[in-house]
Order: structure tokens, then sequence, then C-alpha cells
């Protein structure tokens, strides 16, 4: 398994072939992201299609499901039925691409479920543990911090899918730290608190989401181009025997280069294992 991959959005990808073979050209293993408008416009053959190009190139992959959206702890039964529904359909697609790992939005709103965490949690991992039914034998699935302000929030929906799950499968869910997201969306940058982020989801934490940004908002700039500190972030994450894979996330092309050229700096943690 490679250390880091590069995300692809399928959708913009599709608009734009080159996406695609700087990928397959490159050697570069693949995020891929996996959203409701690509998956109602495309067929099954065109994601084995796919599948099979990245194959032929070589190239693990990991894959984002979508959320645009999507509500899995909702209080509202319809709502967490729509998100169910389009999650499974999501794990059906992702089947084809034999991903390393799956990645999901933990999404818990602060705003709603403030004074009700536990019963958000448990509805939640209810949905989850539907839409990983549909696959048995799936990757890890990593819950993703996006507004969330208290990681408390993100590794308690982590703790309540493992519980839900049937005996020894909960080793089957982890989570996915965004670094990007902790440092605007979480106001890590005024709050100076990723130590804290680190130690609440260290028993948890599979996979990391690095991109930069300078705090106001979730930029998704190459390593190096904002403000995140994260020769921290290694630092932390050595000093706890942490190893967690990593998922590039830049959008645009200078972006892409930083992140391919921060991997190189850093050849001790992106090696091949």
């Amino acid at each position: 398994m490679p250390r880091f991959y590069v995300n692809l959005n399928l959708r913009v990808a599709d608009r734009d072939p080159a996406l695609v073979s700087r990928h397959l050209d490159g050697g570069v293993a693949p995020e891929l992201g996996l959203d409701p408008v690509l998956m109602d416009a495309k067929t099954p053959a065109w994601h084995a299609d796919l599948a099979r190009r990245l194959d032929e190139a070589g190239l693990a992959r990991t894959l984002h499901l979508p959320f645009f959206d999507l509500q899995p702890g909702s209080a509202d039964a319809r709502i967490r039925e729509a998100s169910r529904d389009r999650l499974k359909a999501a794990m059906d697609t992702a089947q084809a691409y034999r991903p390393d790992r799956l990645v999901g939005h933990a999404a818990y709103n602060r705003f709603l479920y403030i004074r009700s965490f536990p019963d958000w949690a448990a509805r939640a991992a209810d949905t989850w543990a539907a839409v990983l039914s549909v696959w048995p034998g799936h990757p890890p699935l990593c819950l993703e911090n996006t507004f969330e302000t208290d990681p408390a929030t993100v590794s308690g929906a982590v703790a309540a899918l493992r519980e839900r799950l049937p005996a020894g499968q909960a080793a089957s869910v982890g989570a996915c730290l965004d670094i990007g997201h902790w440092y605007s969306f979480a106001e890590g940058k005024s709050r100076d608190n990723l130590a804290a982020w680190i130690d609440a989801l260290a028993p948890f934490l599979l996979h990391l989401h690095l991109h930069d940004n300078d705090g106001s908002f979730d930029q998704h700039l190459g390593p190096g181009q904002g403000e995140i500190p994260f020769e921290a972030l290694f630092a932390l994450l050595a000093a706890r025997n942490l190893h967690p894979t990593v998922t590039f996330e830049p959008h645009s092309p200078a972006a892409f280069a930083a992140a391919l050229a921060f991997t190189k700096r850093h050849q001790d943690y992106f090696g091949e294992e």
C-alpha cells in the first residue's frame, strides 16, 4: 500500500480527462472522489473501465464517498433514509475500484445536535452500519472531520459505529483527520489545538487529508502555500507512534505540484512501506 494518494474528483476528471492522465502517466495513486451527480450520470461500465485503466497502470487507490447534503445522524427519518440509500449505492460503485480506504464525512452539526450528541451518534452509527453491510469485505472506512470544532464529536462518532458493528469488525472503521478543515473550519489557527485533535483521534486514526490554507477558509492549497504547521503535525504523529496513510487534496495545478514536492522533502514519511 502506498503511503500517499492525491485526490481525483471523478466528476471534474470526466470533464477534463487530462486529470486522469496526470495520475496514470505520473504514477500517482488517486483518491477517487465519488459524488451524487456523477453517480447518476455514469453506468457501472464507466466505472469498470476506469478501474481497469488504474489497474493497468499499477495504481492503488482510495475512494471518497459522496457527502453533498447527506446527514447519516439526522433526527428526520426520511433524511436518514435518503442518506443511507445514497451511501449504499456508493458502496456498490466503490466495490468496482477495490480501494485501500473509504472516506466518509462524519457530518455532525453542532447547531442542531449540541444537546443530543449521544442520540445523533447512535443514529449515525445505525446508518453507517447499514451502509457497510452492502459490502461485507469492505476496506476500512475513515470518518472525516469537516465543520466539527470539537474532536470528541468525530472520535465519538467512530466509537459509536465500532460499538454498533458485529464483534470482530470494529477495526474496519477509523478516523480521517483533515488538517485543512481543522485549521480553517475548526479555527485551528487561532485555537492552536492540534495536539488535542491528535490525542482525541489517536485511538482511531487511520488516514489524513493534507492541504494548506491561511486559516480564513478551506482553500485546498499545496503544503507550504499556506500557514498550516505541517512540521508540528509530523512531530506529534511521531511522538505518538502514529503512521496514518495520507491523501493530498490540491485544487489547482500549482497545489498538485506543491504536494508532490512536499512528499519528496519528507521521504522518511512518504516512502513506500
